[in-house]
């Protein structure tokens, strides 16, 4: 391959310099993704999936908790004991309420 690169402006040169620099950077994921794919079909051909003979384990998903204690000035809103403490939770405690007091 010769290329001519005396010819070409400044800006042309960069232009080709940004599109050299992306296909560089896409040629390994390129790479990779047709690997995989292979990995996968293979997998198949044989009655597996890749996960399985990779041991790679799926992502479980959260359920999302549920409420454990509710604001006794609105019952609506709750707080399921996760997380950072509300203000009204903070609030009824130095008020002299216990934590099970709000529980619900």
């Amino acid at each position: 391959m010769d290329y001519n690169l005396h010819d070409l402006s400044m800006k042309d040169l960069k232009e080709l310099q940004g599109l050299v620099g992306k296909a560089i950077a896409g040629f390994d994921d390129r790479r990779k993704k047709d690997a995989l794919a292979d990995l996968e079909e293979r997998a198949r051909s044989h009655g597996f999936s890749l996960s399985e003979l990779t041991g790679a384990a799926q992502p479980k998903k959260r359920t999302p908790a549920g409420a454990k204690f509710a604001n006794p000035e609105n019952p609506s809103d709750t707080w399921s004991g996760r997380g950072r403490k509300p203000r009204w939770y903070e609030a009824a405690l130095k008020g002299g309420k216990s934590p099970s007091d709000l529980e619900i």
